[in-house]
C-alpha cells in the first residue's frame, strides 16, 4: 500500500504531476468507434461535436488482423483533427494481450498530448492498475505529455466487481469505472446472451389472489447490484460510473429504460455504440427542466442550505438542498455544451 505522502507523486522523473480532482466536464455519453474504417473515421469530426466523449476501439469488436490499423488510425484522426471540448479517449486491448504494449507505447508517444483518458479493460484488481499506472508515467516522462492522461476501469468479471474499491483507490490517475455486462455475465455464468438490459426470464412472481387464476410477473434489472457497488466505490474514492454497452441497437425504448435506471441510480453517463444511442443519453443523462428548475427554486429559498423552506406545500430541508445542488450543479455542465438547454434551464 502506498503512504498517503507518496500518493501524489509522479511515478517517473519528468512525468506530469497527478491531478487532485478530476476535470469538470459533461459525460453523458462515451461514443465508441472502430479508428480502423475509414469512413467512419472520416466522420468522426462531426460525430465528435454530438457527443461530449468520444472514444477510439482498440479491443472487442476489432477484429484481429485489424488491430494495427485501428492503433494507426486512431493516432492518425488525433493528429490531424483537434476536437476542442469533446473528451479524447482510447479503449486499448487487454493486458494480457498481444498489443497492449504497443497500444500505450505508440498511442501515448505520438498523441499523447491530445490524449485524455486510457480505458483499460477487465480490470481485476489494484495490480492492473498499478501496472499501467507506472509504464504509463515512464511514457508520459518520456514523451514530453504536459497533463497527466487518466485511466479509466471496466468492470468485466466477478473478481473485478470484489475488488472494486480498492481498483478506485489504486491511484490518483483513475478517472472512473464502466460496467461491462457481456464479459461479467460470462465470469459470473449468468445465463443470458443479451449485451446489456433486462431479462424476460429474471423477475418476481405476484402472490396468488383469490379469484384470479393469472399472477403477475414483474421483470427486475439483472444488473441493479453491480452498478449500486459500482456508483457507491466510485463517488466514495471522487471518481465516475458509467453504464457500458446496451447491445440491441434498434431496440431503443429497452435502451432508454436501462440508461435511465443508470441516471437516476448516480452514473455520469452511458456508452453509445451507434448514433441513435448519442441523442438517448443526451435526453437521459441531462436533467429534466421542471427538475432544474424546482432544485433552483430550493437553492434560492436556502442560499447557504441551512433552515427549513416550505416550496409548493412541500418542505426543504439541508439535505434536499444538497439533492438540488447535485442537479443544479450537473445542468451547469450540460448548459455548457448545449445552448438550447442552457436557455430552458435559466443558465
Amino acid at each position: 500500500m502506498k503512504l498517503p505522502v507518496h500518493f501524489y507523486k509522479p511515478l517517473a522523473i519528468g512525468a506530469p504531476q497527478p491531478l487532485r480532482e478530476l476535470p469538470v466536464r459533461p459525460e453523458r455519453m462515451i461514443h465508441f468507434f472502430p479508428p480502423h474504417i475509414e469512413k467512419i473515421r472520416a466522420k468522426a469530426p462531426e460525430t465528435a461535436r454530438q457527443c461530449d466523449v468520444l472514444c477510439g476501439n482498440l479491443e472487442d469488436a476489432i477484429p484481429i488482423d485489424a488491430k494495427e490499423a485501428a492503433r494507426a488510425g486512431f493516432i492518425e484522426l488525433l493528429s490531424q483533427h483537434d476536437f476542442g471540448d469533446t473528451a479524447m479517449w482510447v479503449r486499448v486491448n487487454a493486458l494480457n494481450s498481444p498489443w497492449l504494449l504497443d497500444d500505450l507505447e505508440q498511442i501515448i508517444r505520438h498523441v499523447g498530448n491530445r490524449l485524455d483518458v486510457i480505458m483499460i479493460p477487465k480490470v481485476e484488481g489494484p495490480w492492473d492498475i498499478h501496472f499501467v499506472d507506472q509504464y504509463v508515467a515512464l511514457l508520459e516522462a518520456k514523451y514530453s505529455v504536459r497533463k497527466p492522461i487518466l485511466l479509466h476501469a471496466l468492470l468485466e468479471t466477478a473478481q473485478g466487481v470484489s475488488n472494486v474499491e480498492a481498483i478506485c483507490g489504486a491511484s490518483p490517475r483513475m478517472h472512473g469505472l464502466s460496467l461491462g455486462p457481456a464479459d461479467l455475465a460470462a465470469s459470473r455464468g449468468m445465463k443470458t446472451t443479451r449485451v446489456g438490459g433486462g431479462h424476460p426470464g429474471y423477475g418476481v412472481l405476484a402472490d396468488v389472489e383469490a379469484g384470479h387464476d393469472q399472477r403477475a410477473f414483474f421483470q427486475q434489472d439483472l444488473w441493479h447490484y453491480t452498478v449500486a457497488r459500482m456508483v457507491d466505490a466510485a463517488v466514495a474514492h471522487g471518481l465516475r460510473s458509467f453504464y457500458g454497452p446496451f447491445g440491441d441497437l434498434k431496440d431503443e425504448a429497452a435502451c432508454e429504460a436501462q440508461f435511465r435506471n443508470a441516471f437516476l441510480m448516480g452514473c455520469s453517463g452511458a456508452w453509445s455504440l451507434a448514433p441513435n444511442q448519442i441523442a438517448i443519453a443526451k435526453r437521459v443523462f441531462s436533467p429534466e427542466i421542471k427538475e432544474v428548475l424546482f432544485a433552483k427554486r430550493i437553492l434560492e429559498a436556502m442560499p447557504d442550505g441551512s433552515g427549513v423552506a416550505t416550496i409548493d406545500g412541500k418542505m426543504q430541508d439541508d439535505a434536499t438542498w444538497k439533492q438540488a445542488k447535485v442537479i443544479v450543479d450537473l445542468a451547469r455542465l450540460v448548459a455548457r455544451r448545449d445552448p438550447e438547454l442552457a436557455a430552458a434551464y435559466g443558465l
